[in-house]
């Protein structure tokens, strides 16, 4: 039987090559939101690869709703024409699938970079930080903003606008961030979500910011591209967002239209417990999976080829996603193929490298 991990599989109007995702991860690179030619290199060293789907990394769709400086964004004409830059080159290379993750920091935003210390920014160059109630990320940091009606609405249009910007440019799918402690996470969780209108208390006033967000993308977006959500299925903290409530939410988005979900966990509150190790989400993904019944991306401590093909041959998911395996190794997909017996295109110039790979390597087509 052939490896799961490299047959293609069908995203809503998207057909992706192989099972292997490279997952969005920050570079804090940028110059004013725009991506330059760090992100060129870093992403286009994925492309040749052979991954079948690459996200670019968490994009603000607006300047405050950045996490850093550094972090990139799709508000502009400058950003807009970076990145058309950066897919052009990447489907150059390879037959993959480049998609974006389109987020707003909410109050994680205005800090520095993690190697500056990863702590608020002060004085000039700060911002207020907007979230659905006025609840500080960490002791000792300013209040954000509680969102009113006009806040609801100015950042809801930022990310349709953002999700015009990215079919423009040529993205083929949008992933909709809705973990690790941002802002549309921060709406779900009642940790962080403490308002007393028809956006808070219940979960279904929870959830229906988020969903209105969604709704707005996928109106937004090409009928024929995908748009995904990454979703922090827990918060791993007793009386915050859990499983239950991921598995309404996913519900509500299956019938709104969403063609996958990104499955991870926590992010929230520096108070969560987790224990982690290899694949220590993938269990979240399997239920979501069978409960909801759509498509899921596993994610977290995937490392070894054996392990990625176990996951996708047993269904516990239908696609995995690594992060910093592949920062350690951009090579990582060759490698599973080899690990796998499985073909693989490899660009025509490194074809040379291992000839049993793929019979016939990737050229361009004009």
């Amino acid at each position: 039987m052939s490896a799961q991990l490299f047959t293609p599989f069908q995203l809503g109007g998207l057909t992706v090559p192989n099972r292997v995702v490279v997952s969005p991860m920050c570079q804090y690179a940028a110059t004013d939101g725009v991506p330059g030619d760090w992100h060129l290199v870093h992403l286009g060293q994925f492309a040749m690869s052979g991954p079948g789907t690459v996200f670019v990394e968490a994009t603000g769709v607006e300047p405050n709703g950045r996490i850093t400086h550094g972090c990139t964004g799709l508000y502009d004409d400058a950003c807009e024409q970076a990145f058309s830059r950066i897919i052009s080159f990447m489907k150059s290379v390879s037959d993959v699938r480049v998609g974006i993750q389109l987020s707003h920091a909410g109050r994680k935003g205005s800090t520095v970079a993690p190697w500056e210390g990863g702590g608020l920014i002060e004085g000039d160059g700060a911002w207020v930080t907007d979230a659905p109630s006025a609840v500080p990320y960490l002791p000792g940091w300013p209040e954000p903003r509680a969102m009113d009606d006009a806040a609801l609405k100015r950042v809801r249009d930022a990310f349709v606008d953002a999700a015009r910007r990215a079919d423009r440019a040529g993205f083929d799918l949008i992933e909709l961030h809705v973990a690790h402690g941002y802002l549309l996470h921060q709406f779900l969780s009642p940790i962080t979500n403490r308002r007393q209108d028809q956006y808070g208390g219940s979960l279904e006033n929870r959830m229906r910011y988020p969903l209105e967000v969604f709704k707005a993308v996928r109106d937004a977006f090409s009928s024929d591209k995908p748009v995904a959500v990454r979703l922090s299925a827990t918060d791993w903290i007793d009386g915050g967002w859990d499983v239950t409530g991921s598995l309404a939410f996913s519900q509500a988005l299956k019938d709104a239209g969403c063609a996958m979900i990104d499955v991870t966990s926590g992010g929230l509150d520096q108070r969560q417990e987790i224990t982690t190790g290899p694949g220590y989400q993938v269990g979240f993904a399997e239920t979501i999976r069978r409960e909801v019944g759509m498509p899921v991306m596993a994610v977290g401590q995937i490392t070894d080829p054996i392990q990625a093909e176990t996951i996708v041959a047993t269904g516990q998911a239908d696609l995995v996603a690594l992060a910093r395996g592949m920062l350690w190794d951009p090579r990582w997909t060759w490698k599973a193929a080899v690990a796998l017996r499985a073909e693989i295109a490899l660009p025509a110039p490194y074809a040379r490298c291992n000839p049993a790979l793929a019979a016939t390597p990737f050229v361009k087509r004009s």
